[in-house]
């Protein structure tokens, strides 16, 4: 049989290109009708929950060649082109931009969102509980520095529900204006991120002074035009300030993980793979937190996170961050949290959204 030439190759190509082209318009128009009968009533464009379902069903339909992540990262540009149809989406997150915060609000809303960057966790909250922007994302620990403690903290006073969560995987990068590592002789960055790359940095560029900055996008921004003068941050914010990447992946640890949670109002649906994140404080006696656990405990509810965090105002009082895998329309959770209530002196909850798999 006789092989295809590379003209009918590219020709099958256009052809291709052309029914994308139009299956994707004809799914737009869909998407904006879809956008109507939400406005008429009064649903949220952005569901977490809908569009986790979507991405689930799509990985069911793909057979390959693309790989799983090339397939979802297609289809969250396309997700996000129709929500923009439908009605912009805004996005609060901590800045400034070329942040990891930044990176991970592109990474899961998509490039049809509007973003704006804010000074810090709090003024995140301020602008979603205020309703100048539709969504927040804010980092809630990771899995080397711990907890979030200003997170934790506005999680327990705001009206607002987490909606869903995001794990990103921190990969630093060595960002310059110069072409070579050999010139550098300053290199800037947060604390964390210089804490982070210190084995690297001694290995490779022993002779270098390091300098703390407020954030690693800042450090960023200071180098540009410096050719002895390095930052360590994201490819995003070199992407975004036009610098070289002089090397990559230059963190101690590739197990580097932050979960971010997106913050907004509303209730989410369940999706069968959900989680719940609970705040709970016990009464000052013994064997009280047993008590509590037991509730689900007794039902073999799986609980993927516990941590106590202190109670500001009264000394050595602490509240109880507790992540519970299921969703709080699940039967047994009901009935857990139903008693869980009896055995607390204060119960709140936090939100009920799709379990993240993984790390982008």
């Amino acid at each position: 049989m006789k092989q295809p030439n590379l003209e009918s190759l590219r020709q099958n190509i256009k052809d291709k290109d052309r029914e994308i082209i139009r299956l994707l318009n004809e799914r737009a128009r869909i998407s904006a009708n879809i956008g109507e009968v939400k406005g008429q009533e009064g649903i949220q464009v952005y569901s977490p929950a809908q569009e986790a379902k979507v991405y689930n069903y799509l990985q069911e339909l793909n057979s390959g060649p693309l790989p799983p992540a090339a397939v979802k990262a297609i289809f969250r540009e396309i997700i996000s082109a129709s929500r923009d149809l439908q009605k912009p989406t805004t996005v609060a997150f901590l800045g400034p931009e070329a942040s990891f915060s930044h990176l991970v609000s592109r990474l899961h809303f998509g490039e049809s969102s509007c973003f704006f960057p804010q000074s810090g966790i709090a003024r995140v909250f301020d602008e979603v509980e205020k309703g100048s922007v539709d969504w927040g994302v804010v980092p809630v620990e990771n899995s080397l520095e711990g907890s979030v403690n200003v997170t934790l903290d506005r999680l327990i006073l705001t009206p607002l529900k987490i909606r869903a969560e995001i794990y990103l995987r921190i990969s630093q990068c060595l960002i310059s204006s110069a072409k070579s590592m050999e010139s550098i002789k300053n290199i800037y960055s947060h604390p964390q991120a210089l804490a982070q790359c210190q084995l690297w940095l001694r290995t490779n560029m022993p002779n270098c002074t390091l300098g703390e900055m407020e954030s690693t996008a800042a450090a960023v921004q200071m180098v540009r035009g410096k050719k002895t003068e390095a930052a360590i941050g994201s490819s995003l914010a070199a992407q975004c300030y036009g610098l070289n990447i002089l090397a990559e992946g230059i963190e101690d640890n590739p197990s580097n993980m932050t979960r971010f949670l997106v913050i907004g109002r509303g209730e989410g649906q369940a999706t069968g793979n959900d989680k719940t994140s609970l705040i709970f404080a016990t009464p000052d006696l013994p064997g009280s937190l047993h008590r509590a656990l037991s509730s689900f405990a007794g039902r073999k509810i799986n609980l993927s996170k516990i941590e106590s965090h202190p109670v500001k105002e009264r000394l050595w009082e602490y509240l109880f961050f507790v992540d519970v895998i299921g969703h709080i329309n699940d039967k047994e959770i009901k009935s857990c949290l139903t008693e869980l209530k009896e055995k607390t002196t204060y119960l709140k909850i936090l939100g009920s959204y799709p379990k993240a798999e993984g790390g982008l």
